[in-house]
């Protein structure tokens, strides 16, 4: 009898684990067969997206020679979207710009908007340490005669290196006393007056901005994402990766550091290399470090030559192409495949950024849809802010799209980030392409989600 019962204890321990396994079986999540889950591949190719990257250098004398068309559309060729244009306005220090001077300005933003180039804008009223720059009130009545250039222009304006201060419009040198907090204060302010507020202005080093508005704590998300004074200022380097303090752009080099590294969430950095001093040649490991920590997106291509030459030479001028500014990247979705007439769709997106920066500048998004039947598009507009997709942190795209409007049929879903400017937003150049392979359509500036929706 004691065997017996034995025998039974086994055989209910053998059936509970038998059923334990069963259980655990039925607990599996099970496929919704009504969702295409996709896995995005990203590319290694360079690309040639708007307001970030190397860039040219050119400068002109007053009433000079207007950018040539013709070399402007050749950037294309070097992957590049972006020019500095430096205006020296010697002839002018104490007279108004003449409209020969302002016709060269407008001429040369006609020459870029045609070629699909943006620019950073600097005046200056010198090139040498040695002679003179204008006082206030001219600067002052300059930006007053450029301000209704700068609003019909705002579009192919990238960004604003502060300018019209000292030799070469550095911000220093200056033969006026404009090197004082209070005389700074008002060429900043004049600035951001005769700029629209969605241009952001760079300031030479952060002690400047600093001391312009009496702060030190960087600015958050609260204010970054705004259109205050606070909130369109950033930070241009001259010297960058120069010597220990970058030729005095740091007077405390880490907490300033770590300062622009947090504001350069909302605002932009960018700017130049020049000869080292008493440290060597940066490496493309340090580079890396240091513009990824500071968030570079833009960076001279024709100065300084030599540590351009260690980066070239050591296979990382390639990478720095690539990872200047934003680079976004679209990792993964989970798209319905069937929806309602009348109903909505759920957009469901993740995206990474693996460039050193944000994008500064608004952007308008839409979700497309194409007909497959006859390529009818649909245009949704999404409240997608795309300057919130930070580096190295993966940005999840979730949105409810109204399908009102649209018929039933079956369509291909595009997104579209097009430049907020009117006359931008149907230019391709001037749209923003993902890093992803077998997604882009250059002719119409497309990003395929590679998902059909079939609308019932």
């Amino acid at each position: 009898m004691k065997y017996k019962f034995l025998t039974f204890i086994i055989v209910c321990a053998i059936i509970s684990c038998g059923s334990d396994s069963v259980s655990s079986d039925d607990d599996e999540v099970p496929v919704d067969e009504t969702v295409s889950d996709i896995t995005y591949t990203a590319s290694n190719a360079v690309i040639s997206n708007p307001e970030r990257g190397f860039m040219h250098t050119w400068s002109v004398a007053s009433e000079g020679t207007p950018l040539s068309l013709v070399t402007l559309q050749s950037l294309m060729n070097e992957n590049v979207t972006i020019i500095l244009r430096l205006y020296y306005l010697d002839a002018f220090k104490d007279s108004d710009l003449s409209t020969a001077q302002l016709d060269l300005i407008k001429t040369d933003f006609e020459n870029l908007r045609e070629a699909g180039v943006k620019c950073v804008l600097r005046f200056a009223y010198n090139s040498n340490q040695s002679d003179t720059d204008a006082p206030l009130n001219i600067i002052e009545s300059h930006l007053d005669q450029l301000k209704t250039i700068f609003e019909d222009h705002a579009d192919v304006i990238a960004f604003v290196q502060a300018g019209f201060i000292g030799s070469w419009g550095e911000w220093h040198t200056t033969t006026n006393d404009l090197n004082t907090t209070e005389n700074r204060t008002a060429v900043l302010n004049k600035l951001l007056e005769a700029f629209p507020e969605s241009i952001k202005i760079q300031l030479r080093t952060p002690g400047y901005k600093q001391e312009i508005f009496d702060y030190t704590t960087a600015i958050g998300a609260d204010v970054g994402y705004g259109t205050s004074d606070m909130a369109r200022v950033g930070f241009h380097n001259d010297c960058f990766l120069a010597s220990v303090d970058d030729y005095g752009t740091y007077n405390d080099v880490a907490i300033e550091k770590s300062y622009i590294s947090k504001e350069a969430l909302f605002v932009p950095t960018g700017g130049e290399t020049c000869p080292p001093s008493g440290i060597p040649t940066a490496s493309c490991a340090t580079a890396d470090t240091e513009m990824s920590l500071l968030k570079w997106t833009y960076l001279n291509l024709d100065y300084y030559g030599p540590v351009l030459n260690v980066w070239r030479n050591n296979s990382c001028f390639t990478d720095f192409q690539k990872e200047l500014g934003y680079r976004l990247v679209l990792k993964s979705a989970s798209l319905k495949k069937e929806a309602t007439s009348n109903g909505s769709f759920d957009l469901n997106t993740i995206i990474d950024n693996v460039g050193f920066a944000p994008v500064y500048n608004a952007k308008n998004t839409f979700l497309i849809f194409r007909a497959v039947s006859d390529g009818t598009i649909y245009k949704k507009v999404l409240n997608f802010d795309i300057r919130k997709v930070v580096p190295a942190i993966d940005y999840d795209l979730n949105e409810s799209v109204s399908l009102s409007g649209i018929p039933s049929g079956n369509y291909q879903l595009l997104l579209k980030i097009e430049d907020a400017h009117d006359t931008l937003s149907d230019r391709p150049e001037y749209s923003i392409q993902l890093a992803n392979t077998d997604t882009w359509e250059s002719t119409e500036g497309l990003n395929d989600l590679q998902h059909t929706l079939i609308i019932n």
